[in-house]
């Protein structure tokens, strides 16, 4: 039985860098390319109209970028599939082009054979990475989230301090309102301020409203 060609498109901005991929691939026999364009809008629209199987998509391009234009392409045509070929293999260029909806990410370098069975494997909706890109996202998955930020709990009296500073008063008002000591007041506060990660009583009163830990009404 016939082995299927694969339609593939290529995406780079330098046509020297087209004409060699092109010439590279055509030495086999089951890959044909279809097309090329130069940035990422032009690769969208060719892709629309040529219906490749592979786009071969370079990241660093102009008018609309690498990653931008795969996820363009998996939106819109998800019968396509996105390989992308970059001299970059920085973690944020892996991990964009991933998320996007890449089915591999292979370096310039590739030798001609691992770039025509990855162009192969992209066509068969296998994923393909450089290791660079593999050690990346496998770093990234095992790598925790960090944990939620611990809510910010204020005592019942710093809270009451608090307002009271919210109404303007001075540190004396607020310690014959609550009869307390001047100096305890400031005791509070400074462990507000601690807690909230501020400077200042506007600050402690701003950050405390935005948390929910104060009325925006005055009491």
């Amino acid at each position: 039985m016939a082995t299927k060609t694969v339609r593939l498109l290529l995406a780079d901005d330098h046509p020297v860098v087209r004409a060699g991929l092109s010439g590279m691939l055509a030495a086999e026999p089951d890959l044909e390319v279809v097309g090329e364009a130069a940035d990422g809008a032009e690769a969208c629209a060719l892709a629309a109209e040529l219906r490749p199987d592979v786009v071969l998509m370079d990241l660093r391009m102009p008018v609309l970028d690498g990653a931008a234009a795969t996820a363009r392409l998996t939106r819109e045509l998800p019968g396509v599939r996105v390989l992308v070929l970059t001299t970059y293999d920085t973690d944020a260029d892996i991990v964009r082009a991933v998320e996007a909806g890449a089915s591999g990410y292979l370096l310039k370098d590739t030798p001609r054979l691992e770039l025509a069975a990855a162009v192969r494997a992209a066509a068969r909706g296998e994923t393909v990475l450089a290791p660079a890109a593999a050690a990346t996202l496998l770093n990234r998955v095992r790598t925790p989230a960090p944990p939620p930020a611990a809510p910010v709990l204020l005592t019942a009296r710093e809270t009451q301090v608090l307002a009271l500073v919210a109404r303007g008063l001075t540190n004396a008002d607020i310690g014959r309102e609550l009869f307390i000591a001047e100096a305890t007041v400031k005791t509070h506060l400074i462990r507000v301020f601690t807690k909230l990660d501020v400077d200042d009583r506007t600050a402690a009163v701003t950050v405390a409203m935005r948390l929910g830990l104060l009325s925006a009404e005055p009491g």
